[in-house]
């Protein structure tokens, strides 16, 4: 990994490392750490979900400012136009800023569900577009009926004929009884032969979920002519998969659907305009230069989309095609990053003084033993390799009963000590052996957070996420790392990857607090997140920068208190508090006030989240 943990990769200048700290890189560059001491400061524990909107309003900027470059560049006539997919984040905190920063760029939301629906015709701006995706019922599209009833640009889209059906039958309906006036426009998602990249790769190609395929597309539009609709046909839409890390499967796709889109408009769909290409614009989430995941710049990914729509449009005689995206992850993943602290450290059990040898050891012991007093930058690597050779011999020895269990663990300790100065005096040689040998003498790190509620991407997809430190950044990190979380489950790390190293610091946590940041975790991780062993989701707090750099820090909502978790888990919270209390009235405890002591104590804890209370706050440490 770079010095810098890769920031100069992923970073995008949004943060600087300032000496020991890493800051915000806007306004008056407040550090992350000084951010998190106001909010902690307020009695807010465990870990906290820091959102940053002007890094939101930065990513409009830089995808419209794309797109306009390449519309002037390219003399393009149709428009561009963007919604953000809900589904990647539906939390107030970020749609509510979201909504304000945007509406000067007529930004739309596009909605999935029922429920989506209802935000994106509460916070959509009159005008701005709406687009409805996923599998519909009824009641589904008369709410998009209702929608545009309301003064909403609105379409939906269709990923069946039934759905088609569906949106006849209801127009049907609500004409007869509403009188309606205005009906939804209405899109097409085409089921692509073209093919994402990667993990969500098979949300393209002709097996994919969604979709109609040509004979299926041509008889849609066979059915709206028949009902007079056609007008109303207005977008068709593909989608190859999110974070797209190439782009020459998204240009196949869009040759792809432009002769579509040409196609139809040279069978009469007059009213077809646009195309939706859908989202997929992928974020750089690597911290090492070897592992990028994107080939290309946003600049190239809008030239090419420009291009390639002028190109067809041109060739087949059509007009050039409104263009819409719908990239969510793009927009949000920057937003937002978690901060937690570590509460200790493992594997520190391996030093020095934990050695227990006797007055007469086993000779491989003895020989380990001098091994490690001598060993020298000349002589390293053949000591490395005889003491892991002596280690596996002295296993077998234990397995078999002729070393018992202090043999077994000064074996442990001086191999590790060995390893750990090898790889000290060879620190300049970066050969596959010593990365590999990191594994051996990795740390521990168990931080306050939950994997599978907070990066629930890396537990099921391996997504990696940007982490370091926020402080110490002037001193070398040394220790390779393994980050645990407080989970009871064993899933619940990031190990050690010798091809990806993390290296952290060598901390005593009972002398000073160390925070780890796990950045652009802004898109899909907190609406994904699950509540695995009831932890919840972490408190958040927003900061806003004024016109003069000054920052300030609001809208905290703090995580649930345990009743609350057991709320939403339908549990009855009175009979639960009966029950607790009811236990300790009739148990053996006979004086009053030590009732109401312990009472006291059980109901501030149940005042209190899930998270573990660091080691300072237990010992009253600042």
């Amino acid at each position: 990994m770079d010095s810098d943990y890769g920031i100069s990769i992923w970073g995008d200048d949004n943060y600087i490392i300032d000496k020991d700290d890493i800051r915000v890189n806007y306004g008056s560059k407040p550090s992350l750490l000084q951010l998190t001491q106001e909010i902690r400061s307020s009695g807010h524990r465990g870990p906290i979900l820091l959102r940053f909107p002007h890094l939101v309003k930065k990513q409009i900027e830089t995808l419209f400012a794309a797109f306009e470059s390449a519309k002037s560049e390219f003399g393009y006539h149709g428009s561009f136009n963007a919604l953000f997919p809900l589904k990647v984040n539906q939390f107030p905190n970020f749609i509510n800023h979201f909504v304000d920063i945007s509406s000067q760029y007529n930004y739309g939301l596009e909605a999935g569900s029922k429920a989506e629906l209802i935000i994106a015709m509460a916070k959509t701006p009159i005008g701005a577009p709406i687009t409805v995706n996923g599998f519909k019922d009824k009641e589904m599209i008369s709410l998009a009926f209702i929608a545009a009833q309301s003064g909403h640009n609105i379409t939906i889209i269709i990923e069946g004929l039934s759905e088609l059906e569906g949106i006849i039958e209801v127009f049907e309906q609500m004409s007869e009884e509403l009188e309606l006036g205005v009906i939804p426009n209405i899109g097409m998602r085409v089921r692509l032969h073209s093919t994402g990249i990667g993990s969500w790769a098979k949300s393209g190609g002709y097996g994919s979920k969604f979709g109609l395929t040509s004979t299926e597309l041509l008889e849609a539009y066979d059915i709206l002519c028949r009902y007079s609709l056609q007008e109303n046909f207005s977008m068709i839409h593909f989608h190859i998969g999110s974070q797209m890390s190439d782009i020459n499967p998204l240009k196949k796709a869009l040759r792809e659907a432009g002769n579509i889109y040409a196609g139809l408009k040279q069978r009469g769909a007059k009213g077809l305009r646009a195309i939706n290409i859908g989202g997929g614009l992928a974020v750089e989430y690597a911290q090492h230069s070897s592992s990028q995941e994107r080939n290309y710049s946003i600049r190239e990914f809008a030239n090419d989309v420009v291009f390639l729509m002028q190109e067809i449009a041109k060739s087949k005689g059509v007009d050039e095609p409104d263009i819409y995206t719908e990239s969510g992850r793009f927009i949000a993943a920057s937003h937002a990053v978690l901060i937690a602290p570590v509460l200790e450290l493992f594997s520190q059990e391996y030093s020095e003084s934990g050695l227990r040898l006797k007055e007469q050891n086993p000779p491989l012991i003895e020989e380990l033993n001098a091994l490690f007093e001598s060993i020298t930058r000349a002589n390293a690597k053949e000591y490395l390799h005889d003491a892991l050779d002596h280690m596996e011999s002295l296993l077998t020895l234990f397995d078999l009963g002729y070393i018992d269990l202090e043999d077994r663990s000064n074996t442990e300790i001086l191999v590790n000590l060995i390893i750990k100065k090898a790889i000290m005096l060879l620190k300049n040689e970066d050969t596959h052996e010593l990365k590999r040998l990191e594994n051996r003498i990795q740390e521990r790190y168990l931080v306050n957070f939950s994997m599978f509620q907070s990066l629930p991407d890396f537990w099921g997809l391996e997504q990696s996420f940007p982490v370091m430190p926020i402080t110490h950044l002037s001193i070398k990190p040394t220790r390779p790392a393994t980050i645990w979380d407080i989970t009871c489950d064993s899933d619940g790390e990031i190990g050690f990857d010798p091809t990806k190293p993390l290296h952290l610091h060598d901390i005593d946590v009972e002398e000073e607090e160390y925070f780890l940041a796990f950045f652009l975790s802004g898109a899909y991780q907190e609406v994904l997140g699950m509540q695995h062993n009831l932890f919840t989701h972490p408190t958040e707090a927003v900061v806003v920068f004024e016109t003069d750099g000054s920052y300030q820090i609001g809208d905290i909502i703090d995580a649930q208190n345990l009743l609350d978790v057991l709320d939403d888990m339908d549990y009855d919270t009175v009979e639960i508090d009966k029950q607790l209390k009811g236990a300790i009235e009739k148990s053996a405890i006979t004086g009053e006030k030590q009732k109401e002591s312990i009472l006291g104590k059980l109901y501030l804890y149940l005042s209190e989240n899930s998270y573990l209370k660091t080691t300072q706050a237990i010992k009253g440490k600042k």
